[in-house]
């Protein structure tokens, strides 16, 4: 694997989960820019993506939203958001875990993105503003957050990355998670609800 591939790859993803406007919002949408990347990719401007990028990208993501969680449940005193919390953490570290063992049976090394890569910019920045909200309003943020992030993954791997995979372990491997990530995002508007009232 590559730099160019891995900073592809993560730019792409990137550009699918840059959120816009504060938190406390109850949507996020995607930025100009990704929409310019993702019109650029639908009209092949972009070269694909490669398997040994995919794990990359998998293993980024999964490893920001247990940092998420993790920080959830040092801040939040909410029962749900702390349930969904802690299911964020052991979820996605099993998923991480599945990736990273793939990756290995492989014999490729998902390499962690810098912090210059546009994702990685985006979980400082929403670490950064989480951190500094406390009780209610830092719930509702999480909470709105998860929801955009879960359906911005979903979006990501249906119509990006599981389309790129070529490797038929690393698809099974997609299609396996993808049922557990539909549930966080069900569990999250779930919350999102509740919190609302």
């Amino acid at each position: 694997m590559t730099l160019p591939h891995i900073r592809q790859g993560l730019a792409l993803l990137a550009g699918v989960l840059v959120p816009l406007g504060l938190f406390g919002q109850t949507q996020f949408a995607p930025s100009a820019r990704a929409t310019t990347l993702l019109a650029s990719v639908a009209t092949a401007h972009v070269a694909p993506l490669d398997d040994a990028t995919i794990v990359a990208i998998f293993d980024a993501a999964n490893g920001w939203d247990i940092d998420l969680g993790r920080l959830a449940l040092k801040k939040s005193h909410n029962k749900d958001v702390r349930t969904f919390a802690d299911m964020m953490v052991r979820d996605h570290s099993a998923v991480q875990k599945l990736g990273r063992d793939l990756a290995h049976k492989l014999d490729v090394t998902p390499t962690p993105p810098g912090p210059d890569f546009p994702l990685a910019k985006d979980h400082t920045a929403t670490v950064a503003k989480l951190s500094r909200l406390r009780g209610a309003a830092f719930d509702k943020a999480y909470i709105d957050h998860e929801v955009w992030y879960h359906q911005a993954v979903i979006d990501a791997i249906t119509k990006t990355l599981l389309p790129a995979t070529q490797n038929a372990e690393l698809r099974a491997l997609e299609l396996k998670v993808a049922p557990n990530f539909e549930a966080h995002l069900a569990a999250a508007k779930d919350i999102q609800q509740k919190l609302a009232k």
